[in-house]
């Protein structure tokens, strides 16, 4: 079964996390993807070496793509990139704002003399309004658009422990390139498509900012759910954690009833519905707390998975790496073979491989000749 996306030809003049993040689901689905880098390589090769010495970020995102060196202060390396342009279906870039226009590559001219041509460009801020030219990093973007304000506990804001804003940027980019080449099928026009990380992670704050807006500003709860009571961590007997969500006023009489064994809490007016026990969530945690607090991890999952309570054990990434319900993948790289989480997507039918991650410059003579014959 061919790749929905092969055939295509996409140049990333990317670097960090946000730009490699889609580009990466690109390569995935089939396209070829020439990254260019300078001479240094995209940063993100440093950022650790925990991958057998090379960078967890880069090994996670760059698998399936071309690796091409260029100096684009050089005549003869921008007139290679001009030729990868001329040839592409899609250019993503996350340069800072106007960086690409200085280059001689400018969103106008690449529309006028490629008009098929898709060009995504990701930025912190957009390209106009008055934070434009200021330089955005994913937890900066926490900070500035509030996301750090609703995450941690009480005590202090936090950052959420992945880079949560350049991936909500990513997938905003591959989900618009999708939908911009459904549009190019029936007319052959391409487009300036722009994302930047400010809004991504701003339209994912939308409840929060709403609730605020409303006169329910959310309060930092760390396990909890500022909405919805019981959902938290509860410590049985033999000291493990366990998360559990009650969606609905039925499932709270069925944990109360059946699961803790209290009918009379099961049937208490004061915590009929949640907006009553989310006003009253001391007392309801306390309560839900005492019937974990009477029997073992074992008895109490069992008696969750007997009511179809849902529930999670709070596991660490060491629980993560032997979970039984997690597929991995294997990817070649220059230092050996890594294992990693495999993508969420799954068709029947369809089994999918991964390209290598490409040392630094190893497909660089090889793309000047095919592109500068």
């Amino acid at each position: 079964m061919p790749l929905p996306l092969e055939g295509m030809l996409v140049v990333a003049l990317e670097q960090a996390v946000a730009g490699p993040m889609c580009t990466c689901r690109l390569a995935d689905a089939g396209a070829r993807v020439i990254k260019i880098e300078r001479a240094e390589g995209d940063f993100a090769r440093g950022y650790d070496d925990a991958a057998k010495g090379l960078s967890s970020y880069f090994v996670w995102l760059n698998r399936g793509k071309e690796s091409v060196v260029l100096d684009l202060k050089s005549a003869g390396d921008k007139a290679l990139l001009e030729a990868l342009i001329g040839k592409a279906d899609i250019l993503v870039q996350n340069l800072k704002p106007g960086a690409i226009a200085g280059l001689g590559f400018s969103h106008e001219r690449l529309r006028k003399d490629h008009p098929a041509l898709i060009v995504a460009s990701i930025s912190g801020y957009g390209e106009s309004g008055p934070y434009a030219k200021r330089k955005a990093y994913d937890l900066l973007i926490q900070a500035e658009a509030g996301l750090a304000s609703v995450t941690g506990g009480p005590e202090a804001p936090a950052r959420v422990g992945v880079s949560v804003v350049d991936i909500a940027t990513g997938m905003n980019a591959y989900e618009a390139i999708l939908e911009t080449l459904l549009v190019r099928a029936r007319t052959g026009e391409g487009a300036d498509v722009r994302i930047s990380m400010f809004d991504a992670i701003a339209d994912w704050s939308t409840v929060p900012l709403l609730q605020h807006e409303g006169g329910q500003s959310p309060k930092r709860l760390g396990l909890a759910h500022p909405s919805i009571a019981p959902y938290g961590v509860f410590r049985t007997q033999d000291g493990a954690d366990i998360l559990i969500s009650t969606q609905s006023d039925r499932e709270w009489r069925v944990l109360a009833g059946e699961v803790m064994g209290d009918a009379a809490l099961a049937a208490d007016p004061r915590f009929a519905t949640n907006v009553q026990r989310v006003r009253l969530r001391p007392e309801t945690d306390a309560a839900v707390q005492a019937a974990f607090g009477r029997v073992t991890a074992d008895d109490m999952i069992a008696k969750l998975t007997a009511h179809e309570i849902a529930f999670g054990r709070v596991s660490d990434m060491e629980a993560l790496g032997a979970h039984p319900h997690l597929r991995r993948i294997t990817v070649g790289t220059p230092a050996g073979p890594v294992a990693m989480p495999a993508p969420p997507q799954r068709k029947t039918g369809e089994t999918r491989s991964y390209g290598d991650v490409p040392a630094l410059g190893a497909h660089t003579d090889a793309v000047r000749r095919e592109f500068l014959r």
